[in-house]
């Protein structure tokens, strides 16, 4: 008797387990969920209906089709943007993916002292873009500690954030710098996979430092590459922080260091924010970004194939 009864629990308990088995893990991954649904899907969602229609900060504002991308083809501002973030890639990128390898390459032998000179590489990184680009404004102003030195040894003052395009490379600079020590731990990552044994053969086969580099180092990260390349892309092309505090809201000299981040923030805040238009403005963003993606990811695989 005692027997059966134990049996009947089991079951119980058992279909009791088979009951919960299909909502728990759904449980245990809610509030993960909700978070990427309302700070996430609800915001994309929310700016591809937006991007349709005339909305203002507080007018709801109704469908107008394509109105809004048809008015980006005769904005001057618009254009100026995309040259602006489509520039930025083209300045940024190519440093990102090359300096930090190199860079990861001169401090990945474990010698006296280097970590420290690690970390000093890495400092940049944690540190905060707003404190990093007011120190960066400081050093290039007018008056600031760069052209204060070429002054004294008689170059005179360069007009690094009045000028447009000194300005965007400014800008420039200040991104690379900050991401060379991110970009350096990824590498150091990739190296450290990288078999000694190949770096040994071609010693021996009297390969050079350059040649061992380019013969072993880069066909051995060249994943890694493609992976800094796709990230620093996107980065680059949405850049805000930097441009927007060395140049101002304005976007520098007649706004014309604008990028296309920059303008959805000026056209969208504000009481009188054009958030329909701004929203188109992202849209263009989202689809530039991927479509850059898939062109190294395409680049990647053909030079594989």
């Amino acid at each position: 008797m005692a027997s059966t009864l134990s049996r009947v629990r089991e079951v119980r308990e058992v279909r009791r387990v088979r009951r919960q088995l299909p909502t728990s893990p759904w449980l245990f991954a809610a509030p993960g969920l909700l978070i990427i649904g309302a700070f996430i899907l609800y915001p994309f969602v929310s700016t591809l209906v937006n991007a349709f229609t005339d909305r203002r900060t507080l007018i709801p504002g109704k469908f107008v089709g394509l109105a809004n991308f048809r008015e980006l083809l005769h904005d001057d501002m618009f254009w100026i943007g995309l040259r602006n973030s489509t520039l930025y890639v083209l300045g940024v990128v190519p440093a990102l993916v090359i300096l930090p390898l190199l860079l990861a390459l001169l401090v990945q032998k474990n010698i006296p002292g280097i970590t420290f000179f690690r970390s000093a590489f890495y400092t940049p990184v944690v540190a905060s873009i707003v404190v990093v680009g007011l120190i960066w404004v400081w050093l290039l102003d007018e008056r600031g500690l760069v052209n204060s030195l070429l002054e004294t040894v008689g170059v005179g003052r360069i007009g690094f954030l009045s000028d447009q395009w000194l300005l965007l490379l400014s800008a420039m600079a200040v991104t690379v710098w900050k991401g060379l020590g991110y970009y350096m731990i990824i590498y150091l990552a990739a190296l450290a996979n990288v078999p000694r044994e190949l770096h040994e053969a071609a010693s021996v086969d009297g390969a050079g430092a350059v040649r061992r580099f380019l013969s072993v180092t880069v066909p051995a990260v060249r994943s890694t590459m493609v992976l800094v390349g796709a990230l620093s892309s996107v980065a680059a092309f949405k850049v805000f922080s930097e441009v927007y505090l060395m140049a101002g809201p304005s976007g520098g000299p007649a706004g014309e260091d604008t990028t296309l981040v920059m303008l959805v923030q000026r056209t969208g805040t504000g009481l009188t924010g054009r958030v329909g238009y701004a929203s188109a403005i992202s849209v263009v963003v989202f689809v530039v970004t991927v479509a850059l993606m898939l062109l190294v990811l395409r680049a990647d695989r053909r030079d594989e194939s």
